[in-house]
């Protein structure tokens, strides 16, 4: 008959003191993410509201905190800064940036606006019809606007004097309301949101005119997630599972975009969730669900695209030097395509 034998009491020690070791040790401590969005709580960053609602985030080890923006070249100095591991923002004004400020280095790591949503508008009323037709006209925007930034590509590409046309700062705000009041001729803004706004101030969609930069041979990408250098170099596995989570995020509010409006109103519980609700669909449609993410996921770029848009940029911005796309963007982050797919 087999017999135990009894522990000798130098092992039995040793074990014991083993256990209360393990038991004492500290549960791995979270990666804390301060990150910053572009613009407001609405409904095309529901995203990342959603993935932090459910707790995606805190399954990968994050504890996030996400605060409103006030303009794409504002995220980016906030993540440049420090005062932000992460963000969303153009990478257009990431480019600028990155070349203005060497040492600073911020780079995209998930794209999310694979059609970039710049665009102007204005009033049927003005009789602006066409690009040349803006020329001697007023245009009114906050100046760290993205596309009142890169107004001076849309003005290279359609051949107008960007000097023959006044411009006029303003509170983003006041925007559209300057516009309906005949303060401006026309505004830039995203589509999603100038055309909503002017909708929202009671004018009819038949009575605005809209130019989206898209359809004047401007392929740029638009909003994407970034992050600092440092960041990224310290804490590789934390964005690998931002994007991860992220990418969940995506995944619901297609799925649900109603119950997404509902998160969005927990961070501001004054949004109008119907707009919302329509700015959103509008920003699926059009910026987020385009054939190359159907085909492909979300999140990744065409380099020689990217490479493509960072060169004109460089002309139009009279940039002192053209990055290389490795210079700006990175996708060693990104999960394989085949977890990227979003059903539309």
């Amino acid at each position: 008959m087999f017999k135990s034998k009894a522990l000798h009491p130098a092992v039995l020690a040793g074990a014991c003191a083993l256990t209360l070791t393990l038991a004492a040790a500290p549960a791995q401590a979270e990666v804390d993410i301060k990150f910053t969005l572009d613009w407001k709580f609405q409904g095309p960053t529901a995203a990342f509201l959603v993935a932090n609602d459910k707790g995606y985030y805190a399954e990968e080890g994050l504890d996030v905190s996400i605060d409103s923006g006030n303009g794409s070249a504002g995220a980016v100095t906030r993540v440049a800064g420090g005062a932000y591991q992460m963000g969303f923002a153009d990478i257009n004004a990431l480019v600028d940036f990155n070349v203005q400020n060497p040492g600073q280095s911020v780079k995209a790591v998930m794209m999310a606006y694979d059609a970039p949503p710049f665009s102007l508008f204005t009033l049927k009323k003005n009789n602006i019809e066409k690009a040349e037709d803006l020329v001697g006209r007023k245009l009114g925007a906050p100046v760290f606007d993205a596309s009142y930034k890169l107004f001076p590509a849309f003005a290279h590409e359609t051949g107008i004097d960007e000097a023959a046309v006044e411009r006029v700062n303003m509170d983003p705000a006041l925007r559209e309301t300057m516009l309906v009041q005949g303060q401006v001729d026309f505004i830039s803004g995203h589509y999603f949101s100038s055309m909503l706004d002017l909708k929202s101030k009671g004018v009819a969609e038949e009575e605005i005119t809209y130019f989206l930069y898209a359809d004047f041979g401007m392929d740029f990408y638009g909003n994407a997630v970034i992050a600092s250098g440092d960041f990224i170099e310290n804490n590789p596995e934390a964005v690998a599972g931002f994007i991860r989570a992220t990418i969940r995020g995506w995944k619901d509010i297609i799925a649900d975009p109603e119950g997404a409006i509902e998160v969005v109103a927990k961070s501001d519980p004054l949004i109008d969730k119907g707009l919302e609700l329509e700015r959103l669909q509008l920003a699926l449609d059009v910026n987020v669900l385009t054939d190359h993410v159907k085909a492909n996921g979300i999140g990744d770029v065409d380099e020689a695209r990217l490479r493509n848009s960072i060169a004109q940029l460089a002309i139009a911005y009279d940039l002192s030097s053209t990055p290389e796309p490795a210079a700006v963007w990175t996708s060693e982050f990104l999960p394989p395509a085949g977890e990227r797919m979003l059903a539309p």
